[in-house]
């Protein structure tokens, strides 16, 4: 197999697999803004597929795409200047409107709340929401497993301050 056909393969198993992990992770940059967050996954996966060569197997292909959608929404939001807190959610087309609003509108809180913590909070509620290990968050923040969930507890409770807020 030659390098460019593996490169392909490698790519195409990394995005499938990582898709909803970075949109997910986006949207907590874009404070919910999906049209946004779909731009930047898309800018996320142009950048794995050009860094792909250099990768070195220093750490797992998880956390080195964590590390790349951090950089990415990071060089966004500081290129933009656009930290909004305007949602532009999909319009979604159901039978039940009214439930709709109500998920929209905790997902909107959600975000919101995210949104308002500072970068490494925010890094690491997004890791939390996405189901990671202490130790894949540690690997990703370089933060100790104990320090990391004192970190985690203190997060939770300012983020339950700002939904109850909001």
């Amino acid at each position: 197999m030659s390098k460019l056909n593996e490169r392909q393969v490698i790519f195409h198993s990394l995005h499938q697999q990582y898709l909803p992990m970075v949109k997910q992770l986006c949207l907590g940059y874009v404070r919910g803004d999906m049209q946004l967050a779909e731009d930047l996954t898309q800018e996320v996966f142009i950048n794995t597929w050009h860094g792909l060569e250099k990768f070195r197997n220093d750490a797992s292909y998880k956390t080195w795409i964590y590390r790349i959608t951090v950089n990415t929404c990071l060089l966004y939001l500081r290129s933009s200047k656009k930290l909004h807190d305007t949602f532009e959610l999909d319009d979604l087309h159901t039978e039940a409107p009214e439930r709709v609003e109500q998920v929209e509108d905790h997902y909107q809180s959600l975000y919101k709340a995210i949104g308002a913590l500072p970068h490494i909070e925010r890094l690491i509620m997004m890791m939390i929401l996405e189901e990671l290990t202490y130790e894949e968050i540690g690997a990703i923040t370089g933060i100790n497993a104990i320090h990391l969930r004192v970190k985690i507890h203190r997060i939770k409770k300012k983020m339950r301050q700002l939904v109850k807020q909001d």
